[in-house]
Order: structure tokens, then C-alpha cells, then sequence
């Protein structure tokens, strides 16, 4: 539809790191409008898995194009959306790091809506460290946003998730306390030939062995979550896209399918029975998340998390983050994808959300990274050409902190992350200089990379 569109002005992420020292290169392939969990709703073309190109698998969407050409070499960082798993799920998929921060802490100004409470801009790089440097820049107050949540909110928060970082042992993890959720384990995961499960079992065994206490905990709404989210977000749509005129410029059949969704969701004889009944399914899943954190929702909060006369958080019982895997499978053939046959199971496109979507229903952060499959775990020095086709793919956790807490989340992440990359056989880190310029540090970071994968 816009195609040939060209913005008059930048974004405010693009602009924020643009100032920073950043070099845009250009810009990446996604599903049409961010509508789509494999990146095969294009006007380009679907996007290729670089992990192994002639397997010819997706990349996961919508930001499929942000992840695969970080994953393949071309850049060290990119920008990208997350809805319902945008981000989270791309990175899983071409074994990169994806992080969707809190919503409301980084602008949305500039980009092209497609469900507003949820839509939210976040980084893809190779390593935690880069989305840390790129987060901190972004990560800004902007007038022009009304989502945009202000400095006193922001820094209340900060000052909550700074008391339980205190409370660690900083050399390793003693005194982090990890939340399991039982509903994140679906009978996918039980299959013989997915490793996911196994792959999870190592990484808490490994974050133990760090001396994080590992806590099983109960998000029971968990199961509606997904059902709500493609209400709401379909609802909105139908809204946000109202703006362009579908007959004159044409949407594609995705988008078509969601917005007739959307509508109907609005109309006066289903708007109880669905959009308001999501609505409620979106609070209970709120609930659930605040439940278990030891940090509270400073959103939400009543006064009995207010700070004490120190201006400190009182010490809480609770978990500090979640962990869970990323998505329920690897990367899927793009043969499978793209079959268009009535006995092809439609259903399984968006069902491969059903992990991201809690954290995007109540605004949270959340970071993917990829974790080493289970035969690299019992031999690091086996071939991967003699193992199953499915163990070769790359896997994704995701670790999901309270609303506010990105700092704490990345801080916990990283611990993690730097046991469990291998540097023998995971992608090659670009690094560059990072000069400085009036006391400001400069990024030479090539942010997004335009690329079509055609068939």
C-alpha cells in the first residue's frame, strides 16, 4: 500500500539514535502493518532464516527482517515493533537477541499504528550489551507521544527495581529469585523432537548453579491471554487502519482477515460478549503478573508500595523476573508457511504468539536470547551436522520483568546470557569504537538493513 511513500519526517527513535552517533542504513522487510508471526505477509516477498538460508525457514515476524539481518552479519543492531511477540519471536527463531521494553518508555511517534495500547518499539542485536547502549538511548520521554509515560513514573520505578538489583550478589546471581510459570509449558513442548523443553530444563539448572533461587509459580489466566490479545488487537486495528482508504490503495488478505475481525469485535451486537470480555481477560492477566513480583506496578500500585521516608522500596517477598521459552517451536519451513491448501492448519500462525503474548498484554518488558540446544549441552564438541535437523535450529528464553523494571531485566538477562553464548558456534559479534562528542557517546551502529527474500 506504501510502497512508494516517503516520510516526511524521521521517528523519534530514529532521530534519538541518529543523534547518538548512529548510522541508518536503510530499512527491513516485515509483515504488512506488523500483521503476522512468520514474515510472509509482505509485499517483498517472505523473509529468509540466514541461520541455514537453503533450509529456506522463516525468521519469525512481523520484524522478521530486523532479526535476520541482524542474525546474518549486516548489522549490529535494528530497531523493530513488538504487538503480541514481534520482536521476541524473530529473535528465537534466528537465535539473536530481541528485547520489547515496558510499554510507554520508548516513543511511538513516527510509527504506523497497528494496535496502539499494545505496539511497541524495541532493539534486535547480537549480544545484551548492544541493547543495552541502544535502549539507554531511546528510552526518553517524548511530548509528542501521549502513550509516553513521564519522568516521575519512570524514576519511581527505577528506584523499586534498584532496591531488589541491591539485594544480589553482583559477582553471580545469589539472592535473584526466578519465577517458572507453570502455564508456559504447553503440550507442544512435550514432543519428542522439540528440544525446547530439555534446552529450558539446562538453563535453570545452569542459573541454580549461579545461585538464583528458583521459584514455580501460577499465572492461570495465562490461557485466555492469547484469545484476548487477538481481539483487542484486531479491534484496534480496525480502528488505527480506518485512515486509509482500503478501496483506493488495497490491504492484503491478512490484514483484510484482522480487520473484518476487528470490526465485527466493535459492533454493537458483539462489543460485551468480545472486546469488553478481552478487556477483562487483559486486567486478570495485569493481576497474575502483579501478583508475582516482589517489584509493584508503579501504573497501579495502591499506597501500601509507597517508598519509605529514605525514598527506599521496603523489602518485598516475590519474584524479580520470569523465564520461560521463547516460542514453541523452532523456526518453521516457509514451505509449510506459504501452503495455501484447505488441509493446512491456519490456526498454528498465531498460535505460535501464545508465549509473548501475556507480557504484551500488560505492558511489560521482556528479553529473548538464544540458549544452546541440548546436544550442544551434552557435547560442545559434536558436529552439528550429525545432529537432528530440529537441534540445529536456534532456541530462544525470554526472561519478563514488572512493569518498569528494563534495567533489572537486562542486568538479570545479562549474567545469563554470558554463560550461555559459545562463541564456536554462535554468529560473530560486530563491534566498533564508540568516540565520544561533547561528553556524549556516539554509536557506530548500522540500525536497520533493507532486504528482500524472494522464492
Amino acid at each position: 500500500m506504501l510502497r512508494d511513500f516517503t516520510s516526511p519526517f524521521d521517528a523519534t527513535v530514529v532521530r534519538l539514535v541518529s543523534n547518538a552517533g548512529a548510522e541508518i542504513i536503510g530499512k527491513t522487510n516485515c509483515d504488512e502493518f506488523g500483521m503476522g508471526s512468520l514474515n510472509i505477509h509482505s509485499i517483498h516477498g517472505p523473509v529468509v532464516n540466514p541461520f541455514q538460508v537453503e533450509s529456506q525457514r522463516a525468521a519469525g515476524g512481523s520484524s522478521g527482517g530486523s532479526a535476520a539481518a541482524v542474525a546474518a552479519g549486516l548489522c549490529t543492531a535494528a530497531l523493530g515493533t513488538d504487538t503480541g511477540g514481534s520482536i521476541r519471536l524473530p529473535a528465537s527463531y534466528c537465535g539473536v537477541v530481541g528485547f520489547k521494553p515496558s510499554y510507554g518508555l520508548v516513543s511511538r511517534y513516527g510509527v504506523v499504528s497497528y494496535a496502539d495500547s499494545l505496539d511497541t518499539v524495541g532493539v534486535l542485536a547480537q549480544d545484551v550489551s548492544q541493547v543495552v547502549q541502544v535502549f539507554e538511548q531511546i528510552n526518553k520521554y517524548d511530548y509528542n507521544d501521549p502513550t509516553s509515560i513521564d519522568e516521575r513514573t519512570r524514576n519511581r520505578a527505577q528506584i523499586f527495581a534498584k532496591e531488589r538489583y541491591n539485594l544480589w550478589n553482583h559477582e553471580d546471581l545469589k539472592g535473584l529469585r526466578i519465577g517458572v510459570p507453570q502455564e508456559y509449558f504447553p503440550s507442544e513442548l512435550s514432543s519428542s523432537s522439540n528440544p525446547i523443553l530439555s534446552s529450558t530444563r539446562h538453563v535453570l539448572s545452569l542459573l541454580q548453579s549461579l545461585g538464583a533461587t528458583i521459584c514455580s509459580v501460577s499465572l492461570p489466566s495465562t490461557k485466555y491471554a492469547l484469545s484476548a490479545y487477538y481481539v483487542i488487537a484486531s479491534a484496534e486495528a480496525s480502528s488505527c487502519l480506518s485512515r486509509y482508504d482500503g478501496v483506493q490503495y488495497g490491504f492484503g488478505r491478512e490484514v483484510r482477515k484482522r480487520i473484518l475481525l476487528g470490526t465485527y469485535a466493535l459492533s454493537a451486537d458483539a462489543f460485551d460478549n468480545y472486546f469488553l470480555q478481552a478487556q477483562r481477560v487483559r486486567q486478570l492477566v495485569r493481576d497474575d503478573f502483579d501478583r508475582v513480583f516482589s517489584m509493584p506496578n508503579v501504573l497501579y500500585a495502591d499506597s501500601s508500595f509507597s517508598l519509605n521516608e529514605n525514598g527506599e522500596a521496603a523489602a518485598s517477598t516475590g519474584i524479580d523476573v520470569l523465564i520461560h521459552p521463547s516460542a514453541i517451536r523452532t523456526a518453521p519451513p516457509l514451505e509449510d508457511a506459504r501452503n495455501d491448501s484447505s488441509e493446512r492448519d491456519t490456526l498454528q500462525d498465531y498460535v505460535q504468539d501464545v508465549l509473548t503474548v501475556p507480557a504484551s498484554l500488560a505492558g511489560l518488558p521482556a528479553l529473548s536470547i538464544p540458549m544452546r540446544t541440548t546436544t550442544d549441552l551434552a557435547d560442545s564438541a559434536s558436529s552439528a551436522s550429525n545432529k537432528p535437523e530440529e537441534e540445529n535450529w536456534p532456541i530462544g528464553i525470554s526472561v519478563v520483568g514488572q512493569w518498569g523494571s528494563d534495567d533489572l531485566v537486562m542486568k538479570a538477562t545479562s549474567g545469563l546470557y554470558s554463560h550461555l553464548v559459545n562463541p564456536d558456534i554462535h554468529w560473530i559479534f560486530i563491534k566498533s569504537s564508540a568516540p565520544t562528542r561533547n561528553n556524549q557517546s556516539l554509536f557506530n551502529y548500522k540500525i536497520r538493513f533493507v532486504r528482500n527474500y524472494d522464492n
